[in-house]
């Protein structure tokens, strides 16, 4: 099965900018090693929240807004996509994500498959 999982990283995101440069190469260091990881099948980064536009469709017209549409307290900084033999496999691996312990949290949900 495959699994989504959605790295929310706001506050994790700030821990990680006052850390010293060795610190930051250590977070960096885990996040490719995961990246290695069999299994895992892609994942990036994704820019800051406020560089998002939300897409919504009303009477066949095409709104845009700025921004995410709801507000969040974490906002997805990035994703992995991970195929595992069961959900607990998922878990392990979203427990070794840098910003679970840094004061993130790690969403896994399963990819519907057809």
């Amino acid at each position: 099965m495959k699994y989504l999982l959605l790295i929310h990283s706001t506050e994790a995101r700030r821990r990680f900018d006052v850390l010293s440069e060795v610190e930051q190469k250590e977070i960096l260091d885990d996040y490719l090693a995961i990246g290695e990881l069999p299994g895992v099948l892609g994942g990036h980064q994704l820019q800051p929240a406020d560089m998002t536009t939300t897409v919504r469709v009303e009477g066949g017209r095409t709104l845009t807004t700025d921004g995410p549409f709801i507000e969040m307290k974490e906002a997805v900084g990035g994703y992995l996509l991970f195929e595992a033999d069961n959900l607990d496999a998922a878990i392990e691996l979203a427990a070794r994500i840098p910003a679970a312990r840094m004061g993130g949290a790690i969403e896994v949900r399963p990819v519907l498959e057809r």
